[in-house]
């Protein structure tokens, strides 16, 4: 269980299943990646890494967040 706020709990539990499967792996690389001894702009870094390594491109990223 994470803490928070309403409207992010609201968002969460209205959100399809693939973006609770996403939201899910995001949190997964966060807390899988020696977070305690990084910031977050560390973290965020790597998983843009990780991303480009795997073909996600701007392009990719951005139509990406627009479909909501």
């Amino acid at each position: 269980m994470i803490d928070v706020d309403e409207s992010t709990q609201v968002a969460f539990v209205a959100a399809d299943e693939q973006k609770k499967r996403e939201l899910s792996h995001l949190v997964s690389v966060f807390l899988g990646s020696a977070w305690e001894k990084k910031n977050l702009i560390e973290v965020m870094e790597e998983i843009a890494d990780n991303g480009q390594k795997r073909g996600l491109t701007p392009e990719i990223l951005e139509a990406l967040l627009a479909d909501e």
